[in-house]
């Protein structure tokens, strides 16, 4: 197996890849049990006698190639399967995998990441490599594919997950979902959230440009949600201004009964823990929003290129900061600018290694490079050029270089210029 991206040397398989994944789950909260069967339909991009799938925690009991039992051999983070024929290049051929298991976390360089369990229900935190942890995948950034999850809980609990929510069954104390979505999705931005939950469209959401907009939540967090997301048509709106049309079929936001560290975004999915339904989580909000345009949509080939989605979603925070009163954005460009020249000047922004993908440096320092751009360019270039960005990269793989060349066709090589020294050097350019 050769891996996709040397920030995550273990995880996915080049040699193929992915079109579609349909997964048919079923989950017990009160005993952590999971019980799931993958269709895989896939590719193959050499000639394949043998292939590897990333499965982490979870037993395997049966594995099919294009409707023949095959031999598999399973490790701690890998299925390797051998089809009982050699798949030829270019060959379109569908994997079924039928697991079980107690889902749990991975240990990673980035902490513990994939499924957790909440203290009535579950969740997944999927950046970047925990995917595995609940479903077998081709776990890498650029492999995205078509998803279609039908997932079953207990009766009294409710599932939020990446896709449009479809049909709801229920039979013999058994809930039943489907979610489908038709955009490529990365695996680790598919995500399912089980708990005690209702949902209900967003007062506000749906009008003109706003897209229809859902608050999953405890029933007895539903009013707090309901205050603490009431600006999020008019963070709509203002994205849609600046970036262009919202780009994904849904616009979920969740919240759990339990305290969250982060909030965490999927495609087309936010989920927040009951401490952000606060005024000063705002920020986060419009943070997991921007993640929409950047990161989900315009996505990263690989995970050097980073600061693409981080970079852009903080600085979506501090335009929304200054388009509901609070600081304008030149005051937190200031204030920001000024912590990090108290940090560590060691950070290469286009390529920050893997231990510091998700330094606070990342965010900060790629927000006040694409301010920097704004002021070369002018308002108007600037965001000119943001908007054919997401136009151009809608639902596609982009690297810094593709955003290199963006910037030279919107401002010439002074921009480009400008653009280089914030992220190919270490030390932090001063503010003009």
């Amino acid at each position: 197996m050769s891996a996709a991206d040397p920030y995550a040397p273990q995880s996915g398989d080049t040699s193929y890849g992915v079109e579609s994944y349909d997964l048919s789950l079923s989950y017990r909260v009160r005993t952590n049990r999971l019980e799931g069967t993958a269709s895989i339909v896939a590719v193959a991009h050499v000639d394949l006698t043998s292939f590897a799938l990333d499965l982490v925690g979870l037993r395997t009991t049966r594995v099919r190639v294009d409707g023949s039992v095959t031999r598999f051999a399973a490790g701690p983070r890998v299925l390797r399967v051998t089809p009982t024929a050699r798949i030829a290049a270019g060959q379109r051929f569908e994997v079924e995998v039928v697991y079980a298991g107690a889902p749990a976390p991975r240990r990673s360089r980035w902490g513990t990441v994939g499924w957790e369990e909440l203290t009535d229900g579950a969740l997944v935190a999927g950046q970047p490599i925990g995917a595995p942890t609940w479903f077998p995948c081709n776990d890498r950034p650029d492999d995205r594919a078509r998803m279609r999850m039908e997932v079953t809980v207990d009766d009294g609990y409710a599932v939020a997950a990446t896709g449009v929510a479809g049909a709801t069954t229920r039979r013999g104390g058994r809930v039943t979902t489907v979610f489908t979505s038709d955009v490529p999705t990365a695996t680790y931005l598919a995500a399912v959230h089980v708990g005690r939950y209702r949902t209900a469209p967003l007062a506000g959401s749906g009008v003109g440009v706003v897209p229809v907009a859902s608050v999953t939540a405890p029933p007895a967090l539903a009013a707090a949600a309901d205050r603490a997301f009431a600006t999020v048509p008019a963070m709509l709106r203002m994205f849609d201004r600046l970036f262009g049309p919202y780009p994904q079929e849904a616009c979920s936001l969740v919240v759990t009964a339990d305290e969250l560290e982060i909030p965490l975004e999927a495609q087309g999915l936010a989920v927040f823990g009951m401490n952000h339904l606060v005024p000063a989580a705002q920020r986060l909000v419009a943070h997991e929003l921007a993640h929409q345009w950047f990161g989900n949509s315009v996505g990263i080939a690989r995970w050097s290129d980073i600061w693409l989605n981080e970079g852009f979603a903080c600085y979506a925070e501090w335009l929304w900061s200054e388009e509901s009163g609070g600081d304008d954005v030149e005051a937190c460009v200031a204030l920001h600018h000024a912590r990090l020249a108290a940090k560590p000047q060691d950070l290469l922004l286009a390529d920050p290694g893997p231990d510091d993908m998700f330094d606070d440096r990342v965010y900060k320092r790629g927000a006040l490079a694409l301010h920097a751009l704004r002021r070369q360019l002018s308002d108007a270039a600037f965001f000119d050029m943001l908007r054919e960005w997401t136009s151009a990269h809608r639902h596609g793989l982009v690297t810094t270089d593709d955003f290199r060349g963006a910037v030279e066709r919107a401002g010439g090589a002074d921009a480009a210029s400008l653009l280089s020294r914030w992220i190919d050097h270490v030390a932090l350019p001063t503010l003009t």
